[in-house]
């Protein structure tokens, strides 16, 4: 069946949702999605960042939807028409939504290892404003250790329920989960430092925000001073397929290999994430690509640069010699002399 979002066609199958067909187009028609996640089952339909506007239901039902979709939950239908990035509705509604995302997340980009790489910070970039109405204070917590590697910071926890899943989805018991209800709603353990599981660390990866970090990797660097590199190793516990975020030769951090849109593409176990830091242990590929408008990318050339030739008169681009010898004070010799002058000598005298 045939769907058409911001003007742009696409074949798709029955069971695709909105955002699938709008990841298959690629581009600015994306919807940015905060709980969603492909490789997790159950997610999506909670931060509310993916509504898009549908102009006709279909060929069936042309009758537009009165209200904006969730479109990381809401299939497509034959003949339906969306508007994404094209609505005026959907700015307002995103910008409203990413207003009440940040009423408690903290403004501690500048101290915050997800600095960088947060789709938190993507999102406020593009729909944020500059002024706040939240006149009452942001709720706080007290870091805590969830775990021997894994620290949470709840103050910027937006609760999208991501790392719940991981842990429902990939481990044989989950000891961590949304505590309270409303605003009053935490992601914690009943213990302690009680997830000590293989693939906990996972956790940390598909967290959009700096909610849950790396304790091995804190306040030790910003992404965009390490060179991420892709690399392999033979694991009996996981894929063993991971990017290793390094500064020279030292291995600053370990992750899982991230898609375009930021999910995982295969989950890795707690010892290739936190006990190899050796770059012995690895077998590397080579640098990872990331999107061109990634801070990541800044200052990092990862292909041969060819100089630029610019086919033009020499001396429109290098002057004349005599003033490029001018420049430098100890090459003039002061006794030549020009049209019969001394060279530093002064005509209107």
């Amino acid at each position: 069946m045939k769907v058409i979002i911001d003007g742009q066609e696409i074949e798709v199958e029955a069971g695709t949702t909105i955002l699938q067909a709008a990841r298959m187009i690629g581009g600015e028609v994306v919807p940015p999605a905060m709980c969603y996640y492909s490789k997790l089952k159950g997610t999506g339909g909670k931060c509310r960042c993916c509504l898009v506007d549908v102009t006709k239901g279909s060929e069936a039902d042309p009758r537009p939807m009165p209200k904006l979709m969730a479109s990381c939950v809401t299939g497509c239908q034959d003949g339906m028409e969306i508007a994404s990035k094209s609505s005026d509705r959907v700015k307002e509604a995103r910008n409203a939504v990413t207003e009440f995302l940040l009423i408690n997340h903290p403004l501690d980009c500048p101290v915050c290892d997800q600095a960088g790489e947060c789709d938190l910070q993507n999102l406020s970039f593009e729909h944020g404003k500059l002024q706040q109405r939240f006149i009452e204070d942001k709720r706080t917590f007290e870091p805590e250790n969830i775990g021997d590697k894994i620290q949470l910071h709840m103050n910027r926890c937006i609760v999208c329920q991501r790392c719940v899943e991981v842990a429902d989805q990939l481990t044989d018991g989950r000891v961590h989960g949304v505590l309270n209800r409303g605003d009053h709603s935490q992601i914690s353990t009943c213990v302690s430092a009680a997830i000590d599981n293989e693939f906990s660390g996972n956790m940390i990866d598909v967290c959009p925000v700096g909610a849950l970090t790396d304790k091995t990797f804190r306040f030790k660097s910003r992404v965009w001073f390490d060179k991420p590199m892709n690399a392999h190793r033979d694991c009996d516990k996981c894929c063993g397929k991971t990017t290793l975020w390094m500064f020279g030769n030292e291995i600053q951090r370990v992750t899982a290999r991230k898609d375009e849109f930021h999910e995982v593409e295969e989950f890795i176990c707690n010892t290739c994430r936190f006990d190899k830091k050796d770059v012995a242990d690895w077998v590397i590929e080579g640098p990872r690509k990331f999107e061109k408008d990634s801070v990541i990318n800044q200052n990092k050339y990862y292909g041969k640069i060819d100089a630029v030739v610019i086919n033009t008169e020499k001396g429109i681009l290098e002057g004349r010699a005599i003033d490029r010898k001018k420049i430098s004070m100890a090459e003039i010799d002061y006794n030549e002399k020009i049209d019969g002058n001394p060279i530093n000598s002064n005509k209107n005298e």
